[in-house]
């Protein structure tokens, strides 16, 4: 039956992506960290959904072979235009240095910062370093991306952990954390987007926001 089935139709070679053919177009992803400037990571008081401190290297996070940091020298914009301290191209320049003098500071309250990646782009990761010379947690984490520069439409995110939606993106369920020298790594599941827009709302030390650095991992999108 076989035989006479495949007279009738001719099989056709089929090319099959087996699992390792897979893993081999993945890599690990690799950024130059900072070094630490604190022992030990104690928990902040009063900041509930807390997850557990980061010991040791954060585990490797994979991504796809070619995948570079989008983010580096591209143009900043923030909701405040005139930061306390520092400049708004100090968020992609590449230093991560957890001393006075590495960081941007916001006013107090909700405020963002965005990135423009000057095209639409496959967007697997984010790294967030807020401030690392103290273990501290930063309120009201939203991460988002878009094609949109006004983020009315067409809009995804990848990051909440406002549970009381103070930011207006909803309520999130990512968990609080505590700020170190690694960086917060966001899995962006291949979000696509040319503008990433990060929001905080102050910190378990003071009102204020800061960014060190922002890494975005990814492609151009073809």
């Amino acid at each position: 039956m076989l035989r006479i089935i495949s007279r009738i139709f001719p099989v056709v070679p089929v090319l099959l992506v087996t699992t390792a053919a897979f893993a081999q177009d993945q890599v690990v992803l690799k950024t130059q960290l900072p070094a630490p400037l604190f022992v030990g990571t104690p928990a902040p008081l009063n900041v509930p959904n807390l997850e557990p401190a980061t010991k040791g290297k954060r585990p490797d996070f994979m991504v796809p072979a070619g995948t570079v940091n989008l983010a580096k020298n591209k143009k900043v914009t923030a909701s405040d235009s005139n930061p306390n301290v520092g400049t708004l191209d100090m968020v992609v320049d590449g230093d991560k240095d957890g001393n006075e003098g590495s960081w941007v500071e916001l006013g107090p309250g909700k405020q963002w910062v965005q990135i423009d990646l000057a095209r639409k782009a496959d967007i697997y990761a984010v790294l967030i370093w807020h401030f690392h010379s103290q273990a501290r947690v930063y309120r009201d984490v939203v991460v988002q991306v878009s094609d949109d520069p006004t983020f009315k439409s067409g809009v995804t995110t990848i990051f909440n952990n406002d549970f009381s939606n103070e930011v207006g993106a909803g309520a999130g369920k990512s968990m609080n954390y505590i700020e170190t020298y690694q960086g917060k790594l966001i899995d962006a599941k291949d979000a696509k987007g040319r503008y990433v827009r990060l929001y905080s709302n102050g910190n378990t030390s003071n009102k204020l926001n800061h960014y060190i650095e922002v890494e975005v991992w990814g492609k151009p999108a073809v």
